[in-house]
């Protein structure tokens, strides 16, 4: 059976608002509540999200509802300093938002269980998972995970199980860019060509982003996306890729 893996990036009580427009949109598309969502526990350090607040609880509700809930690091703000390479993953494939790019070992890992702690303890069950804002990844955030407990990872090209590296499924993800005409532009050519190119994939992921609300061309990249993926892809939940 080929499967649609669906999220929706960077919830949070700062993009409220936009969530609720995504989830409306994918819930009509997939026939439920048949995604995932990543939440960012304190977004840009200026967005908490606290246990008993109306946004946890919104949180709470979704996840009863069926929505997988994802932790997606802990601010969402790359802080570290980089060089070489990671300097220019850090300045081309994100806007500063790449959160676990830098971090030594320690911190990721600290970061990680603090986020896993408080969705935990908001949503009631075990979060499913860990994704690093961007899919950016240090080699010490990637050794972390396999301390941190989480079931799934996942990064721009794969989804595998951090307990023990096991690949559960290879391939890039539809995703969109908002924050300039360039990528804007670039981003609706990708995802013209892979949601044909993927058609014939048994897995196919497609994420999307606050941000793409405010452009109505992306909405519509989106719309056609969903369309397209849906005739021969079943939407489907992460946890199925562990059984």
């Amino acid at each position: 059976m080929r499967r649609l893996l669906a999220s929706i990036h960077d919830v949070s009580p700062r993009f409220e608002r936009e969530v609720d427009q995504l989830a409306e949109r994918l819930n009509r598309h997939l026939g439920g509540p048949n995604f995932a969502m990543l939440v960012v526990p304190d977004h840009w350090n200026g967005a908490p999200i606290a246990p008993n607040t109306p946004f946890a609880r919104r949180l709470r509700d979704w996840a009863d509802s069926g929505i997988e809930m994802f932790v997606h690091g802990w601010s969402h703000l790359d802080d570290s300093e980089h060089r070489g390479a990671d300097a220019l993953r850090a300045k081309h494939m994100t806007a500063g938002e790449g959160e676990f790019l830098g971090l030594s070992r320690a911190e990721a890992l600290a970061r990680m269980q603090r986020g896993k702690a408080l969705v935990e303890d908001i949503i009631g069950r075990p979060a499913a998972g860990f994704i690093a804002p961007a899919w950016l990844y240090s080699e010490g955030a990637r050794a972390a995970l396999g301390e941190a407990g989480f079931a799934l990872a996942e990064d721009h090209m794969r989804v595998w199980r951090p307990g023990d590296g096991a690949p559960l499924t290879k391939g890039p993800v539809i995703t969109w860019a908002s924050r300039s005409r360039p990528r804007q532009l670039s981003s609706l050519a990708a995802a013209g060509v892979l949601r044909i190119v993927l058609q014939p994939a048994k897995i196919v992921r497609v994420a999307v982003h606050p941000g793409d609300t405010t452009v109505p061309q992306l909405l519509d990249s989106i719309d056609r996306t969903f369309r397209a993926l849906t005739r021969r892809h079943a939407p489907a939940r992460y946890a199925s890729l562990l059984t």
